[in-house]
């Protein structure tokens, strides 16, 4: 303190050495005495005070009604105040030099009057201080060490006069030369503070992200509030340099959830910028920069007005990029935040890379305890069981039934030993098996181990894939080879047919979940557990030691099929085909391009559905035999369900389910709209669509015939040993006579 009052003592004997005349020297004097009491109170280390008090003597000097300080921000591009008058703001008041009147105070020296400025100036400056403005007086504050302004007095509203004058600015001027090293110590000491703070919160956010290192989402979530509470911004994205694309599963510090996530080429907009440079990029106005896309928010209403987007490092390499908008406290981001940013990213790509590592590490213990309960459950092929197929000829598929290639027979009726040597049938009569270079022993080899990846349940086993199979046999019969689609596409739908359902449990996709199975913690995250675990054990079968038939293609056209199949057995998922039947609608209602890469995609998601779903396309002996079989299974998922304590669906309880509605329900809603559109692009699948309206029919006869009769029972399963006269006569005689020696080859 006593070194602050020697100083201003000091610096008054230089200026005061030769006064012009006694009333200046009177003045001076008194000046100087009100500027030494003032010296003499400034022992704060609180810049708030500091001001408090400088304010409080600048209003009672100039006879001002407010005054302010306007500090200089580090980075020279912003001034900012948090106290006028006597109000301490809750938020500083901010304004951006380089766009405002201010410039010239800061950049030039130059003192400022209310008569240099706007009306609509004048009206904002009011606006955001929240006073009514008369008149106005800015004076440059000068660190005369760096003879740089370092502040902006503002003295407001003049009492007893019409404006401020000369005398004025040499009393604020006056007041300064003075205390100048007290303001810009106590400035440098806030700022220390705050730096301090700064370490001790990036100390607690590292604490706190390293927490989260065990589910990857939780720590998206935790990284992008905290970056928004660290720079105090709107909202915030996070993308994942994935390959040559940018990944964002979080928005505004949630994950997409069912919208999925949001893939970008990592060279476009602001951060596929940041992502190929690794500079940080702080942009003022995004509306002015070139790689701004204001679409969004034209569409939205929402208006980004400054965006900070930094990478996120793991040593030199970007694994990420985060992206926040609208600085809350403030017109834009600062230097300030851009330092806090480089800092926190650091943290960032430690944690991701190390949760990312971890998933990994998790992901590959629940892979291991699926393949080793694979190895337990399935029995390794022996060589002697391939000697029959590699002696002898592949027969044509007609060797199996004369109508093996008709669009209403159901390969059903194929006893289980043929139906190995009927799929290579299929093979060979596509002609597949020479256009893709196809060793025999490898399809049998690949084929009797993808028979034996399939469980013992009552639908979802091997006769239904072999089934699903056959009717992409007959689409490809029957309506021209399918020669809208290419020849690659179609070898990969006939491989995935006989592959879609590979090791199913008899239980769906929420059973998975709910459950908390070991398939549902390594899929669920991903969506469609099931279909996932389908296509990983084709995989695991196509990477087993003399099982792959894909060997002799090209690396383009291995990549290729694999792609396509993953594609084709997730659109199994039902859940995919109902996000798709808008598009599938427009497709064939435009009509299908043969040129339209994304018509490709559709069509092969149609034609696996179709598949699928084509035991309701057979006769009704066949669908009602199939609708049991389903429930069965349904049913079996249910009293599991209710044993877990889960909430059971009407369908998968046989004390509630009433088949025939549930079946009607399915049919128009599902697989009607299926092979409608089916039909709309191939008009030979009509008697497909005849065929299901006729199975409806018989099922709303049941329905209504059930309801009359009052049909009850607590297991639902009895709807189907119950004789309805509705039923063809035949169709129940052909039951009787049929049903025990179906009833191995149907599960």
């Amino acid at each position: 303190m006593g070194v602050q009052i020697s100083a201003c003592l000091s610096r008054m004997q230089r200026t005061n050495s030769c006064p012009s005349g006694k009333d200046d020297l009177e003045d001076m004097n008194k000046y100087n005495e009100n500027i030494l009491e003032l010296c003499a109170d400034l022992h704060d280390n609180d810049s708030i005070s500091l001001q408090l008090k400088l304010i409080k003597y600048l209003e009672k000097q100039t006879q001002a009604e407010f005054c302010t300080l306007f500090v200089v921000s580090e980075d020279r591009t912003e001034l900012f105040t948090q106290v006028i008058g006597k109000r301490v703001l809750k938020e500083q008041v901010k304004f951006i030099i380089p766009l405002t009147y201010f410039n010239t105070v800061v950049m030039e020296k130059k003192v400022l009057t209310d008569q240099d400025i706007s009306e609509d100036d004048k009206r904002t400056f009011a606006e955001r201080l929240e006073v009514s403005l008369h008149n106005l007086l800015c004076v440059p504050v000068v660190n005369n060490a760096t003879s740089e302004v370092i502040a902006v007095a503002c003295a407001i509203n003049k009492q007893r006069a019409s404006s401020f004058s000369p005398v004025d600015i040499k009393v604020i001027r006056h007041c300064f030369r003075y205390t100048v090293p007290v303001l810009t110590s106590t400035l440098t000491l806030q700022i220390e503070r705050e730096l301090k703070q700064d370490t001790q919160s990036m100390l607690q956010v590292a604490k706190n992200l390293f927490t989260h290192l065990d589910d990857v989402s939780d720590l998206l979530r935790e990284i992008m509030q905290e970056a928004r509470n660290l720079t105090h911004a709107e909202r915030c994205s996070l993308f994942l340099v994935e390959n040559d694309e940018l990944v964002a599963k979080v928005f505004d510090g949630h994950t997409s959830g069912d919208a999925g996530e949001v893939r970008i080429p990592i060279t476009q907009g602001i951060a596929g910028h940041v992502a190929t440079t690794g500079e940080i990029l702080n942009i003022t106005d995004v509306y002015s920069h070139p790689l701004f896309y204001r679409g969004v928010d034209d569409s939205t209403g929402f208006r980004t007005r400054s965006i900070l987007c930094f990478p996120i490092r793991d040593g030199s390499k970007v694994v990420g990029i985060a992206e926040l908008c609208n600085k809350l406290n403030g017109l834009h981001f600062t230097k300030h935040d851009e330092d806090v940013a480089a800092a926190f990213s650091i943290y960032c790509g430690i944690s991701i890379v190390h949760g990312l590592l971890y998933k990994k590490m998790t992901d590959a213990q629940y892979r291991s305890a699926l393949a080793n309960e694979l190895m337990m459950y399935h029995m390794k092929i022996v060589e002697d069981e391939l000697l029959p197929l590699q002696k002898q000829t592949i027969p044509k598929p007609t060797h199996f039934h004369p109508q093996v290639a008709e669009l209403t027979y159901s390969p059903r009726g194929i006893p289980d030993g043929d139906t190995i040597l009927a799929v290579l049938s299929m093979f060979e009569d596509m002609g597949m098996i020479n256009r893709w270079r196809i060793d025999k022993a490898t399809l049998a080899r690949f084929t009797m181990l993808v028979k034996r990846g399939y469980r013992d349940t009552p639908y979802h086993n091997w006769y239904h894939a072999f089934t699903v199979g056959h009717f992409c046999f007959l689409l490809y019969k029957n309506l021209s080879q399918l020669e809208m689609l290419d020849e690659i596409e179609v070898f990969a739908l006939f491989v995935s047919c006989i592959c879609h359902d590979l090791d199913h449990r008899g239980t769906n996709n929420s059973f998975q979940v709910h459950s908390k199975s070991v398939l549902a913690a390594l899929y669920s995250s991903e969506g469609s557990v099931m279909e996932r675990h389908h296509f990983a054990q084709a995989m695991c079968i196509l990477n087993t030691e003399g099982c792959n038939i894909f060997e002799n293609l090209s690396r383009k056209d291995y990549q290729k099929v694999l792609d396509l199949m993953q594609d084709i057995i997730l659109a199994t998922d039902l859940a995919h085909h109902l996000r798709i039947i808008t598009d599938l609608k427009k497709m064939a209602r435009t009509g299908y391009r043969k040129d339209n890469t994304s018509h490709h995609q559709l069509l092969l998601c149609l034609l696996m559905t179709s598949c699928d779903l084509s035991d309701q396309t057979k006769n009704w002996l066949t669908t009602k035999k199939i609708a049991e079989l389903i429930y069965r299974e349904f049913f079996t998922q249910g009293d599991l369900e209710k044993a877990m304590g889960l909430e059971t669906p009407e369908m998968f309880d046989r004390e509630k389910a009433f088949i025939p509605e549930l079946q009607i329900n399915f049919l128009e809603h599902i697989a009607q709209p299926v092979f409608q559109i089916l039909n709309d692009i191939f008009p030979r699948a009509g008697p497909l669509v005849e065929a299901i309206e006729c199975n409806k029919m018989m099922w709303n006869k049941l329905r209504r015939e059930s309801l009359e009769r009052r049909l009850s029972s607590t297991n639902s399963l009895d709807f189907f040993h119950v004789k309805f006269s509705a039923e063809p006569a035949q169709d129940r005689l052909s039951e009787e006579s049929e049903t025990d020696s179906n009833q191995n080859r149907n599960g």
